[in-house]
């Protein structure tokens, strides 16, 4: 894969539980991690004492974390009620040439900052709540 431009990956919010999605404005910087737990099933008889783990067990998780702007009021204030309300809504990570994610999360972090002569910056963390679909590029 060639390089991309990092403003390419977009994170959109079903601003209203409907289906309908919104890109986050303003987002400056973003990053997905996912992560699988292992089930360590070895024992005794193990082969040669090697680590032996249970294909398709634990427990599987995405993290999206991302700072920036807000130019759009809207997007803004649903975010915050999300969080406020402690909602789970459907949202949308899109990186180019890989795919489309989707599914439940929840913003388990939203933070605030800004400089007297600067914007108003903000930082978001969410984590997954339930199964995460993909879509190919």
């Amino acid at each position: 894969m060639a390089a991309q431009k990092g403003k390419d990956l977009l994170l959109k919010i079903d601003t209203t539980g409907g289906g309908v999605f919104s890109t986050v404005a303003g987002l400056r910087s973003r990053q997905i991690a996912f992560n699988a737990e292992s089930v360590d099933v070895t024992d005794a008889e193990s082969t040669g004492r090697w680590r032996e783990l249970l294909e398709g067990a634990g427990v599987r998780r995405a993290s999206l974390s991302g700072s920036g702007i807000f130019k759009d009021a809207a997007t803004d204030a649903t975010v915050r009620q999300v969080f406020f309300d402690g909602t789970l809504r459907n949202w949308q990570i899109v990186v180019p040439d890989f795919g489309t994610l989707e599914g439940p999360f929840q913003i388990i972090a939203l933070e605030y900052a800004g400089e007297h002569n600067g914007e108003l910056a903000y930082e978001l963390a969410l984590e997954s709540a339930g199964a995460i679909s993909f879509v190919a590029a």
